[in-house]
């Protein structure tokens, strides 16, 4: 076999690196593999036969790479998450494998355009928003820094969506992300793991003595892996993301089918891979609850097996050296499941004692939280896991019970203790997944300053008294190589010109662009830049909406996963206000304004269904009234995904990041506009405030609430119809969209909104507007003064290196992982 592997021809074929290997390779594949030649093949065809062409490459790598990690007996990290929103693979695989510039040129000599074969990929959405794209940026950096590490997840087979819009409202529509082939996925069923549910508990004694519980599981799918490559960049490393899909263990009875009962023998097969059908079914009722626990624990125990398996093909059964070869990071409370199940695991199938396997658990998981918002905070009937998981139930009400008698102790105050209880008292217990992670991890962090204090101080307070040690920050980061370098290769090229090479692996020499801050040459290339960016998202605006914007207007970008908190109607009720002083004043000067939303509602989220109704309504008015002339246009663009969000962050000259002071974690998308030179309006939430001190405040428009104003106000007793009764233009727009005057005179359809903000208003949106308002006009404003906002846009890029995910997987590993780069040489 080494000797095939290294002949010329296998060389030449599969990893020759000029463009007349990677031609004949790209024909080959679309001969061998598709079975087309260039006379028949379509563009389909011809996307399939590059990214083959593309992975055979990687494959070399690939497999170096777990050889030489078996080799060194590194100790691995394990990524767990229950989202990955990959985005495009093959531009990224090109980028990082260096072979950009050989494919350009090989599909240009075969008569093919590189960037029109690109857009034939379909990207696999399995995530929401900026969880699982944070998930995906990390294992890019772990890969780029060499760390030994592989993902887990699930390979949903309906992803995220596809979003369309029928007369305003948002409709959902099946992803069918592998309908046209899936050249990335490879399937590897001889590393199939049974995966089982329900049933009930027996305990027994061993036959030495030892009192033994043995789960008896009612039934069990087979979780199927699929691996993906995660290649470093430029650097020879190619790490895995294993995502599992679920396939029943009987997937035909022949007897009831021969009865006639057609549909009762596949029953079993449609009930088993019901549980990786979909991302994240709709929870609002029991049957969706149930259905999101078993995602939960299918990938959990999956997993959880593979890993040590792995262990312990390596090291046996010495149990006591797991955490020095395994560090598992849970990514949020999804896959929080997994410590009850390394319990069972070490406990009732590998007979070790409670005591050692505790030890061992808690050594072994990191956990991250994402949120600070309680709906987020997971929590399961105790019913519910005692029917799908009943020794696990088990486990989590022995791991109270010593937990508690361990705090009680510790604190000296039982009432503290009580309150830090996994399972919630009362006659309907719920499992708090966010104080299991806690409980049983040796490490919990924020994504961000603010939001790691306020995990510190409010929502795990009693936690981080207890073990002030185990807190700690780590602010998210995004990955250069896909939201700069592939994003937006004019800036890159740009950046490059002046700074030369490797700043794309050291995001902090961006620093070195203040040189040219006040050279005229470089600011003018710099708004080229911008203005050609702009010019070609309002080319594909119009192709795409039929919609002609101004590329010469500001571009005021709002682009999002759809949720109260990060208050898309306060940004709404500017816009009305626009309006109405145009409206008013037909013939004032307004200086021409772009406003972009992109977002996707949860489909059982009735409220943020509710705005992007609202949204698209306001743009119908506005961008047909004659009054308005063109001056404002409002853009909402239809299934945002990633590969729009690399068209979108470019063109940005403001980014909207505008929640509520307190209940944005972080935020990844305020990253990618200041990184890509857009200017920030935002409230001090989330990484806004590391953002703002970075770029300095006068290169920040700042607004609204903060953390202790809120809380002060919700002391005070927050009345949100008095800033109704004070503030005319607020007041008027209220007053239009109650009378119907963006909904066809139908006064009922935004009554829900309207009564939660006069009587409730949760994000404060009346409370902040008046500010809001202000804000952005003055961010418009100095828009309009060309070298004072060129400054403050190459400010923002300049300064915001910190944000590469390189950095903030590097302090993972550095303060928690602790596992040493293995450098990869083919």
């Amino acid at each position: 076999m080494t000797e095939i592997l290294n002949s010329q021809n296998y060389i030449h074929t599969r990893t020759g690196m000029t463009v007349d290997a990677f031609k004949r390779a790209f024909l080959d594949n679309l001969y061998y593999v598709q079975g087309k030649d260039m006379p028949r093949a379509t563009p389909q065809d011809h996307y399939l036969a590059l990214a083959y062409t593309v992975r055979d490459r990687l494959m070399q790598r690939w497999l170096q790479t777990f050889q030489t990690y078996d080799e060194t007996d590194c100790k691995f990290v394990y990524y767990l998450s229950a989202e990955y929103l990959l985005g495009p693979q093959l531009p990224s695989n090109l980028l990082n494998i260096g072979l950009m510039d050989v494919a350009r040129q090989a599909m240009a000599e075969l008569g093919l355009d590189l960037d029109a074969v690109m857009r034939r990929e379909r990207e696999p959405g399995l995530g929401n928003g900026g969880l699982g794209r944070l998930a995906a940026c990390y294992l890019a950096s772990m890969a780029t820094l060499g760390l030994p590490a592989i993902g887990y997840g699930i390979r949903y087979e309906f992803g995220i969506f596809r979003q369309m819009f029928v007369d305003g409202w948002q409709v959902e529509r099946p992803d069918d992300w592998t309908a046209s082939g899936d050249p990335w996925s490879f399937p590897r069923p001889e590393r199939q793991v049974q995966v089982n549910f329900g049933g009930h508990t027996e305990k027994e004694w061993a036959h030495n003595g030892d009192f033994r519980v043995r789960w008896r599981p009612a039934w069990c799918v087979e979780a199927i892996p699929y691996n993906l490559m995660v290649p470093g960049y430029k650097n020879n490393t190619v790490n895995s993301l294993r995502l599992w899909s679920a396939q029943a263990t009987s997937s035909f009875d022949l007897q009831v089918f021969n009865t006639g009962d057609f549909v009762r023998a596949v029953e079993g097969k449609v009930h088993s891979e019901n549980i990786t059908k979909v991302l994240y079914p709709d929870d609002t009722t029991p049957q969706g609850k149930l259905l999101r626990l078993q995602q939960q624990y299918f990938f959990v125990a999956a997993s959880l097996t593979d890993i040590m398996r792995v262990f312990m093909r390596r090291h046996g059964t010495n149990w006591e050296v797991f955490p020095d070869k395994v560090a598992i990071q849970l990514n949020d409370t999804h896959p929080t499941i997994a410590i009850p199940e390394l319990m069972r695991l070490l406990v009732d199938e590998h007979d070790v004692d409670w005591n050692t396997a505790w030890d061992v658990t808690r050594r072994t998981f990191a956990y991250t939280n994402h949120t600070l918002l309680p709906e987020a905070l997971e929590e399961w009937p105790a019913s519910l896991l005692e029917q799908l998981l009943p020794r696990h139930m088990e486990i989590i009400h022995e791991v109270n019970r010593r937990f508690l008698d361990e705090a009680c102790v510790v604190l000296n105050d039982p009432i503290a203790a009580a309150r830090m209880s996994i399972v919630t008292p009362g006659p309907a217990p719920h499992v708090r997944m966010a104080y299991l992670a806690s409980v049983g991890s040796f490490s919990i962090n924020g994504v961000s300053e603010l939001q790691s204090n306020l995990l510190k101080d409010l929502v795990l307070r009693d936690f981080s008294q207890l073990w002030p040690w185990k807190f700690n920050n780590k602010t998210n980061g995004i990955d250069p190589r896909l939201f700069i370098r592939l994003a937006n290769p004019r800036l890159s090229a740009l950046i490059y010109d002046r700074l030369g090479e490797h700043w794309l692996t050291n995001l902090d020499r961006l620093r070195e662009l203040e040189r040219f801050i006040d050279d005229p040459t470089f600011q003018a290339e710099w708004r080229e830049v911008k203005q050609a960016n702009k010019r070609d998202a309002a080319e594909k605006t119009r192709e795409g909406m039929g919609l002609e914007i101004d590329p010469d207007a500001v571009f005021d970008v709002m682009v999002k996963r759809l949720h109260e908190y990060k208050r898309q109607l306060l940004k709404a009720f500017h816009i009305i206000t626009l309006y109405n002083r145009i409206k008013a004043n037909p013939k004032a000067p307004v200086f021409p304004r772009v406003f972009v939303f992109g977002a996707k509602a949860a489909p059982g989220y009735r409220m943020a269904k509710l705005i992007i109704k609202l949204l698209n309504a306001i743009a119908d008015v506005v961008n047909n009234d004659r009054d308005v002339d063109g001056r404002l246009k409002v853009v909402f663009v239809p299934n945002f995904n990633v590969s729009t969000a690399m068209q979108i962050y470019p063109a940005a000259d403001i980014s909207e990041q505008i929640s509520l002071a307190g209940k944005e974690a972080s935020g990844t998308g305020n990253m990618k506009f200041a990184l890509n030179g857009a200017v920030t309006v935002g409230t001090l939430d989330g990484a806004n405030i590391e953002i703002r001190d970075l770029v300095g405040h006068e290169n920040f428009f700042l607004f609204g609430l903060r953390t202790e104003d809120v809380f002060h106000l919700l002391r005070q007793g927050y009345r949100p119809a008095m800033y109704y009764e004070r503030t005319p233009e607020l007041r008027q727009a209220v007053d239009m969209i109650a009378a119907g005057y963006f909904s066809r005179g139908d006064r009922e359809i935004f009554r829900p909104l309207l009564d939660s903000l006069l009587n409730h208003d949760p994000y404060f949106i009346m409370a902040d507007y008046a500010a809001y308002v202000e804000a952005v006009e003055a961010a418009t404003l100095a828009y309009q003064d060309t070298e004072r906002w060129t400054r403050m846009s190459i400010l923002n890029t300049a300064r915001t290196g910190f944000f590469s995910a390189d950095r903030a997987v590097r302090q993972y590993n550095e303060g928690i992982w602790k596992t040493q780069p293995v450098p990869i040489t083919l």
